[in-house]
């Protein structure tokens, strides 16, 4: 039966709302409208609209920032690279305290604070000349960037339960996926354009923040602040916060088996940027095949993930999210060997085999994202939701950071030696992830 979604009462700026009751079995939805949760609970649209908006000026600004610090700015390629690199970095130091502010009770505040920081760093892109105007915009992005991801999800919790809330949060995934696709576009066809176009781009990314958090803002959702004294009782519920069998519950934050969680996701991270960088470098100077081989791939993932992962996420929705996340481990891994053996065939047949196998790259990576997220949400105590997001979210930055180095450094030792250090890696998390089982589990709670 499609799960029925009620209106929350009306509240006033900066009282708790009331999120919607999702009755019935928590095995998940079982329909298109359950699917799309995201845009069935109230303020779902408006939320929905201000991810594709964010999305499209994120899409327009990550192909040229680069370029508008070097054409514009005349600022050299190294100083610039830099720049984006501490601003990233910084940006992980903010998550924290996020994380924190969350555990107070911010939800739509926390987004549109992430939303105005990066909206404030497109504006020092255009206002502050030199040097120092690409420091402190990159900071701000940074910043904005890495603490967006525990925001969304803290918001998202709040705004639905259970496996709806695994829905909508691929719902939104496949959103911004759209949306960076698009803006991504839009700005390789405006590059054409020279100098004034970058600058113009820089205004319409501003633009599309800033619309953003407006509309987030409009939300007005907020939660009860964490309680001071000792944990409630897994059975309790209160609004805007869920209670589940989290991994442990004690009175100084996200426990031990939290923290190996965290740990265990740091070789799944390194997934992203294996699309990115270790693929196109095995196609080019290995195969010496076309870059388009490697533009091609990124388009058919990008496809895959956008028409897929909601309806990925449902169909696993009877399964418990820590197996899910387990078994994406075994598919990234065996994509791993693939991708090794598929180097083996030589320049000829080599390239189709690495775009065959990056289809089952892809369904590891749909079901990764798909899983990790809402992993942590529903086994992560309630009081300590957003320092145990602000956890996992660490854990992706710092394997994002560490990924560039890693993978360039292990493949120019060798392909045996990449794609196996990824795999066997990948396997050593998944089996962490999924022996991590809590004591009095129930059978079916993540």
């Amino acid at each position: 039966m499609t799960p029925t979604v009620t209106r929350p009462a009306r509240t006033r700026p900066g009282r708790p709302a009331h999120p919607p009751r999702l009755p019935g079995p928590s095995r998940g939805p079982r329909s298109a409208t359950a699917a799309a949760g995201l845009l069935s609970v109230p303020g779902g649209p408006r939320y929905a609209t201000a991810l594709v908006v964010d999305a499209l000026g994120a899409g327009l600004l990550r192909p040229f920032l680069l370029l508008y610090a070097i054409k514009v700015l005349r600022l050299g390629a190294g100083t610039a690279g830099l720049a984006l690199s501490a601003g990233m970095l910084l940006g992980l130091a903010a998550v924290t305290p996020l994380g924190r502010w969350i555990d107070r009770g911010a939800r739509s505040a926390a987004v549109t604070a992430t939303l105005l920081t990066r909206t404030a760093g497109v504006a020092a892109l255009l206002t502050v000349p030199g040097t120092a105007g690409f420091v402190l915009a990159a900071a701000l992005l940074g910043t904005g960037t890495q603490t967006w991801p525990t925001a969304h999800a803290a918001h998202l919790s709040t705004l639905t339960e259970g496996r709806a809330r695994d829905a909508a949060l691929a719902a939104g995934r496949s959103l911004r996926n759209a949306g960076l696709g698009a803006g991504a576009l839009i700005a390789t066809l405006a590059m054409a354009g020279g100098t004034g176009a970058l600058r113009g781009l820089a205004v319409l990314t501003a633009g599309g923040y800033l619309t953003a958090a407006a509309l987030v803002w409009s939300l007005r959702i907020s939660a009860p602040p964490a309680p001071t004294g000792p944990p409630a009782p897994a059975t309790a519920r209160g609004p805007g916060l869920r209670r589940g069998p989290g991994l442990r519950r004690g009175s100084g934050g996200p426990g031990p088996s939290m923290a190996v969680l965290g740990l265990a996701n740091l070789p799944f991270a390194f997934c992203f940027d294996v699309l990115e960088i270790a693929l196109p470098l095995l196609l080019v100077t290995r195969l010496h095949a076309s870059p388009a081989w490697s533009s091609g791939i990124f388009v058919g993932n990008t496809v895959l993930v956008i028409t897929t992962q909601v309806a990925v996420v449902t169909r696993l929705a009877h399964r418990p999210r820590r197996s899910v996340l387990a078994g994406a481990g075994v598919l990234l891994a065996l994509s791993y060997a693939g991708f090794w053996l598929a180097e083996r065939l030589g320049t000829v047949a080599g390239p189709a085999a690495v775009a065959a196998v990056a289809v089952l790259y892809t369904f590891g990576e749909i079901g990764y994202a798909g899983s990790g997220t809402a992993l942590v949400v529903a086994t992560a105590p309630p009081e300590r939701l957003g320092r145990a997001l602000a956890g996992w979210e660490l854990s992706n930055g710092l394997g994002r950071a560490l990924a560039p180095t890693a993978l360039t450094g292990l493949f120019a030792v060798g392909g045996g030696v990449l794609w196996g250090t990824l795999a066997a890696g990948t396997l050593l998390g998944a089996a962490v992830i999924q022996r991590l089982r809590p004591p009095g589990q129930r059978p079916d709670p993540a």
